[in-house]
């Protein structure tokens, strides 16, 4: 099998289980799970046997044709770093699924909570493999969407309606925050592929326009990691079942943040502007988080504010 065949199965594999696990006769409960994990594993087989590929700081490339009109194709890339986010995001994932197989009640419709589950896991695995900007923004707002149905999953419950619903305007407008900067970075570039963008580091720096860009992209990455000041979405989001929370808000999720600035590092940073907005912010939130955890007396909120730390 062929590199670029695993690339694309890679990121199908999840989205097909998610569909298929609604089909399954509800509360079917170890029937549900298998498949889940069945799927979570085949995703980090895969992840794996692409290791050969970039080991060597190699990058696998897949273009598919989507809009030739608007220059905009369907691009997978996965090199190095991405590869270790795919790793992260699929071998937490499976673990995850195990341990919801024994804490989820079975009067739960688990059929639900594991197709979000593994909608999720693909929403995220085609944000670190997207070599497309528009793409990256598209998978960035599918997370959004899709950890909504994952924090609001106990809908009977206030807490957990209120908190999927701020994490959702939160994470939505610096998602569209984000998609205003790719358009930008875009236009200065000429380009929306990746590859094109990370080898005009100088063009983006010395532009006009820079400034603007850096702000809506650091937006974006803020509010999906939960930096000040806008951290408070992330304790609300504890609403949801533990496994939820711990993939999406301590293993995943808020790291997207982290795989954006890194991602747009060498094009971005190694100015005074991205050296005193990033630090300034990290260290608040650094300290701030880690001072609130100090008082909580719930393991979730323990866990929220030593995440946004």
């Amino acid at each position: 099998m062929s590199y670029d065949v695993i690339l694309i199965a890679l990121l199908g594999v999840p989205f097909v289980g998610s569909l298929l696990t609604l089909v399954i006769p509800r509360n079917v409960r170890n029937a549900e799970a298998l498949l889940a994990g069945i799927v979570a594993a085949a995703a980090l087989v895969l992840t794996i046997l692409l290791y050969p590929a970039v080991s060597d700081g190699g990058t696998v490339r897949v273009d598919l044709s989507w809009m030739p009109s608007l220059g905009l194709d369907i691009v997978l890339r996965i090199d190095g770093f991405a590869w270790l986010f795919s790793l992260l995001i699929t071998g937490v994932g499976l673990l995850v699924v195990i341990y919801a197989r024994y804490y989820m009640s079975p009067k739960d419709p688990l059929a639900r909570f594991f197709s979000f589950m593994l909608a999720f896991m693909g929403a995220m695995l085609g944000l670190v493999l997207s070599g497309n900007l528009i793409q990256l923004v598209i998978f960035w707002e599918l997370t959004s969407v899709t950890s909504f149905l994952l924090i609001s999953y106990w809908y009977h419950k206030p807490q957990s309606r209120d908190g999927a619903r701020t994490a959702l305007i939160i994470t939505g407008l610096g998602g569209f925050a984000l998609l205003v900067a790719m358009l930008i970075i875009g236009h200065i570039v000429g380009s929306y592929d990746l590859d094109v963008v990370l080898a005009s580091g100088e063009l983006i720096r010395y532009h006009p326009l820079y400034l603007t860009a850096l702000i809506l992209l650091l937006l974006g990455a803020f509010t999906k990691s939960a930096q000040f000041p806008f951290h408070f979405w992330l304790p609300q989001a504890m609403a949801a079942p533990t496994p939820v929370s711990a993939y999406l808000h301590s293993a995943t999720m808020v790291k997207a943040g982290v795989f954006l600035l890194v991602r747009f590092w060498p094009v971005m940073a190694g100015t005074d502007e991205w050296f005193w907005i990033v630090c300034t912010c990290g260290a608040v939130t650094m300290v701030l988080g880690a001072f609130a955890a100090i008082f909580q007396r719930d393991l979730k909120g323990v866990l929220a504010y030593s995440t946004m730390s």
